[in-house]
């Protein structure tokens, strides 16, 4: 009888664990966290939309504004300066209050931002805007990237991290054709608009779905405080990341990369009108083809990073291959692109060098789970990201002061090559390891 009691308990043991572990029953049976990376590919998406119709209604707003290229630059900056420095606090919160308040936060915030938008009438307004808008995003990939720490084996995490950031590109590849159609149609206040209240139906779903793995472990046992909460101690830790030789080169490394995908971001709609000699319509929808390669690119990254650790290399290393390999790849693409006539061979090297420096796109995000002590996930990120976007901003403003006094993007190209190659020897030479809990 009591080996007959003992068994009974084994099962129910065994039953409490398949069914209520945060991996075995939420992946297995209801795959609740790939619903949850679904709805953070699709927030990237309308993220990425509310950051690019100002650079789609680039020339309409300068020409209703009477914007000179310098000032447009400091107008596509203004989203990207506020946003580089909430990065910093932006991955604390996060760590401190989760991924559901900050994301649900955020997404209405940045949709009232770029609603709000359409309504200014003065430069002044519509810069206010852009700068609340980079504030209310900076939470959003750092939730996404808890949510895969908490969610995900560090084996399994390139690939989920690269779908959300594939969110980003889907963005970028739409937004041409999607956007320009919207501005031909209803104006730039239009498009503004319709983005805006996209956020808006993000918000509500994800407060609707939203759960953490430890909420659903404690329906049947207790989980340590250690497990869901995270020491004060730890919190005060955040900014001792600085500390660390390893935190600085992420920063620069990012830096490099950022720079010459936000010019692809700002930029390139303006390149192929004013170069290239393209009309609006068709700008539209050949700005399409280098972000479809990005999709392709981020997703690669990922998979590419992911298969090298299920071979025994070292997560680290492994995250740095498809970084390293895509700066140089990219850089080799777009140092030629000024030098070129034919409009076609230019748009494919164009296409390369956005695919190639997509490579490291989800990876990057990866690498700080991977290098973060496992409380300070998020705050590490954030970091890395702050450094990103130091570049992000940096790439409209220097843009644009290069058109003013060039007439031509020839310096443009030429720098962002060498920035990524900066980016490729931060990670790839002075990078080595983990920061130590």
């Amino acid at each position: 009888m009591e080996g007959y009691s003992m068994a009974v308990t084994s099962k129910i043991n065994e039953s409490v664990n398949n069914n209520f572990d945060p991996v075995k029953k939420d992946v297995k049976k209801t795959n609740i966290r790939w619903w949850l990376i679904t709805v953070l590919l699709i927030g990237a998406v309308v993220n990425y939309l509310d950051r690019s119709n100002l650079s789609i209604a680039n020339t309409t707003i300068a020409k209703e504004f009477g914007l000179s290229s310098t000032q447009m630059g400091l107008l596509l900056s203004a989203f990207l300066w506020p946003y580089a420095l909430a990065n910093l606090p932006a991955g604390w919160l996060v760590d401190k209050y989760g991924p559901k308040k900050m994301f649900a936060w955020a997404s209405g915030l940045w949709s009232v931002a770029t609603v709000a938008s359409a309504f200014t009438n003065t430069y002044s307004a519509l810069y206010a805007m852009r700068m609340l808008l980079g504030v209310s995003e900076s939470p959003f990939f750092t939730s996404g990237i808890k949510v895969t720490e908490r969610w995900f084996k560090k084996e399994e995490r390139g690939l989920p991290t690269s779908i959300i950031n594939t969110g980003s590109q889907i963005a970028n590849a739409i937004a041409p054709p999607l956007l320009t159609v919207l501005l031909l149609t209803m104006s730039w206040r239009g498009m503004f608009i319709v983005i805006g209240a996209a956020g808006f139906i993000v918000m509500f779903v994800w407060l609707k779905i939203y759960r953490d793995p430890d909420h659903i472990a404690n329906k049947v046992k207790t989980v340590p405080k250690e497990e869901t909460e995270i020491s004060p101690i730890s919190q005060a830790k955040w900014s001792q990341l600085f500390k660390y030789k390893s935190t600085w080169f992420m920063i620069i490394g990012n830096f490099g990369i950022m720079f010459t995908i936000w010019v692809y971001l700002t930029w390139l709609p303006s390149y192929l009108e004013t170069e290239r000699g393209f009309s609006l319509k068709q700008t539209g929808w050949i700005a399409a083809i280098p972000f479809l390669a990005g999709i392709i690119g981020v997703l690669l990254g990922g998979a590419i990073s992911d298969r090298f650790i299920r071979k025994g290399v070292h997560a680290v290393t492994a995250r740095k291959i498809p970084i390293v390999g895509g700066a140089i790849l990219a850089a080799a693409s777009v140092a030629p692109v000024p030098f070129i006539d034919n409009a076609a061979l230019s748009i494919v090297l164009l296409s390369i060098g956005y695919f190639a420096s997509q490579l490291p796109s989800g990876v990057i995000w990866t690498l700080a789970a991977d290098v973060a002590p496992k409380e300070q996930v998020a705050s590490l990120g954030a970091i890395q990201n702050f450094g990103g976007f130091l570049g992000a901003a940096m790439a409209p403003i220097v843009t644009g002061f290069i058109l003013d006094a060039t007439g031509t993007f020839t310096a443009v190209f030429l720098l962002g090559a060498g920035l990524l190659l900066i980016g490729a020897i931060s990670y790839g030479v002075f990078l080595k390891k983990p920061i130590a809990n």
